[in-house]
């Protein structure tokens, strides 16, 4: 028992270790992601030729995150972490090179492609999360996740304002975000050193191979955990996608609506701070349903009216609203599978968790732009729209906790 938490508290320190340099990771390098969305609705309103496919740029993003998942996933599988974040960073770096060179020719075609590229890099940031629980004690691993998670703090604060001390610093507006984009990429990458995390081994003959596919796919709490993952990232990606389109479609100023998503992301990743010891403490699916029922508040705020103060606090709930049932569906997710099932079941996770964000994406345009006869009008489809998914996850979550326990 002694030598047990003896090495229980060897790979917790070590582990600590790689949370520290994730965390910098996510601070540093994560700080494009705020960057993206603020740019890739305005920027494609300007470059699009149908106001409908303003938002196409951001869902170009997410389907380049939803592609790699598994590619990036099968990577590190064979290679280790360290090889698929520093390829997701390169991928970020060759994106916002395309999108530069697509502003300077006018391209929304191109805009796109880069876009596309971008999606690579989240892709890879969003297994900084995995890569903290890897190795940790099961005490240990709620806590991993969202100290990770906390990491955006910095990314919140960083992000917007290089938006705005960069957006007009060429003579095509955003050309010197995107340039930024590549050097905080390229440096950013360099962290990825102080990693220890080891390359996984090949299995020995006779190891256990884990759960097929199928087999994860028929395990209840696998499949409630990704659906509520996806539910809380899609519609947090639903609203702030058009969240900037309807701050300027309202008359305020692009300033303003860095603000917003500034204080927005903020409230994705302060409450990291805190949130992994609310889920050891009451448990992830308590931590899951609070998050959905703080989402529903968003929603709520954001249909009572378009002042400024309910963009900002409607924006608020939904970072809330996010955090708790992200972080606290990926601990379940984590809390569900072996260490030989991990690079199987997570690839398909964020498969399928960004292709609802996809399609989230691509429908907040439309609804924000298409239907209805005003910008307040098409905010109001956007956040209505939340309640479909809303009940699903929080059925889903219900049915996990009220079935019978298995023995």
């Amino acid at each position: 028992m002694t030598d047990m938490t003896s090495s229980r508290s060897v790979s917790d320190q070590i582990q600590r270790r790689n949370v520290m340099v994730l965390v910098g990771a996510q601070a540093f390098l994560g700080a494009q992601l705020p960057m993206n969305f603020i740019m890739g609705g305005l920027a494609g309103h300007v470059l699009s030729p149908n106001p409908c496919w303003a938002t196409l740029p951001i869902t170009m993003i997410v389907l380049g995150n939803m592609l790699s998942a598994n590619p990036l996933s099968s990577l590190m599988t064979r290679h280790g972490r360290r090889a698929g974040f520093a390829l997701g960073a390169l991928m970020g770096a060759i994106g916002a090179a395309i999108s530069a060179f697509a502003l300077m020719q006018g391209s929304f075609i191109l805009f796109l492609i880069g876009s596309l590229f971008t999606g690579s890099y989240m892709s890879g940031n969003g297994f900084y999360r995995f890569a903290a629980a890897d190795g940790a004690s099961d005490a240990f691993r709620p806590k991993a996740i969202s100290y990770v998670m906390a990491g955006g703090l910095a990314s919140a604060l960083i992000g917007p304002q290089l938006v705005k001390l960069t957006e007009d610093a060429m003579a095509v507006t955003f050309l010197g975000s995107y340039l930024t984009i590549i050097v905080l990429n390229l440096v950013g990458s360099l962290l990825f050193l102080g990693l220890d995390i080891p390359k996984p081994e090949t299995a020995a003959a006779g190891a256990p191979a884990g759960r097929s596919r199928r087999a994860l796919l028929s395990d209840p709490t696998i499949i409630v955990a990704m659906i509520c993952a996806m539910v809380s990232y899609a519609l947090m990606n639903l609203v702030m996608t058009s969240t900037p389109l309807a701050v300027v479609g309202c008359g305020y100023a692009k300033d303003n609506a860095a603000d917003i998503v500034s204080a927005h992301v903020l409230a994705m990743y302060v409450p990291s701070f805190f949130t992994g010891h609310l889920i050891a403490r009451f448990g992830a699916p308590k931590i899951v349903g609070i998050g959905l029922v703080i989402l529903a508040g968003a929603g709520a705020v954001a249909l009572s009216g378009v002042k400024l103060e309910q963009f900002y606090l409607a924006l608020m709930l939904l970072g809330v609203g996010w955090n708790f049932g992200f972080i606290g569906a990926t601990t379940l997710l984590a809390s569900s599978y072996r260490p030989e099932e991990k690079g199987r079941i997570q690839g398909i996770n964020d498969f399928v968790v960004f292709g609802g964000v996809t399609a989230a994406s691509l429908s907040s345009g439309v609804l924000m732009n298409c239907t209805g006869t005003s910008v307040v009008a098409g905010w109001q489809a956007v956040n209505v729209a939340m309640l479909p998914f809303l009940v699903l996850a929080g059925g889903s979550l219900i049915w996990l906790v009220m079935r019978p326990k298995m023995d």
